[in-house]
């Protein structure tokens, strides 16, 4: 598989099973996101792993914050949710260590960490492993995020579940590059993309 190959193969999947990556497998992965642009070198990226005994006390934590954060949520997304924080094979919290005084805007340092992030999952693709980046209300829970140790001005960008694919994974149709690119010759451009109803 060449590297345009493995980039343009790349899914999102949840059907994840053991093994996740060990721990050298991690340290490599993870060192692609240090590859982002980091503009002003402020290395907002923080990672907080969970495996093993602790999933389930995580998936507790995560019920917790959705009692805080969705009052109104229905049991079975509860009950959903605390299964697959509990079940999936690693997990990890994204952590974003966010610096609102300094020069650099807050929304450059968020998108670093989003870099940062998709490096990941395209690195996980590369190594034979598969994930999916989660997110929802609770990552705007400072309750969860000082739980996981990214106390304000720090927040969360979401959770990574991390894992070996069942089974082929299924990669959907994207869409044509064509729908959401176009050439500028000094007047305002518009795109296909928009144009559908």
């Amino acid at each position: 598989m060449t590297p345009m190959d493995m980039l343009l193969s790349r899914a999102s999947t949840d059907r994840l099973k053991e093994p996740a990556p060990s721990p050298a497998q991690l340290t490599e992965i993870l060192a692609t996101a240090m590859r982002a642009p980091d503009h002003g070198r402020l290395q907002p990226w923080r990672y907080v792993v969970i495996e093993g005994e602790d999933r389930p006390l995580l998936a507790e934590r995560i019920v917790a914050s959705m009692a805080r954060v969705e009052p109104d949520a229905p049991a079975a997304k509860i009950e959903k949710r605390r299964s697959r924080f509990a079940t999936m094979p690693m997990i990890i919290a994204l952590g974003m260590h966010l610096r609102p005084e300094h020069k650099i805007p807050l929304w450059e340092q968020e998108m670093c960490v989003a870099a940062g992030t998709m490096n990941i999952l395209n690195a996980l693709h590369a190594t034979g492993f598969g994930g999916v980046w989660v997110s929802g209300a609770l990552v705007d829970d400072p309750v969860l995020a000082t739980e996981l140790g990214l106390a304000a001005p720090a927040k969360l960008a979401g959770f990574l579940f991390v894992g070996t694919p069942e089974g082929v994974p299924h990669t959907p149709k994207r869409a044509d590059p064509a729908l959401f690119t176009a050439r500028w010759h000094g007047q305002p451009v518009t795109f296909g993309a928009d144009n559908k109803d």
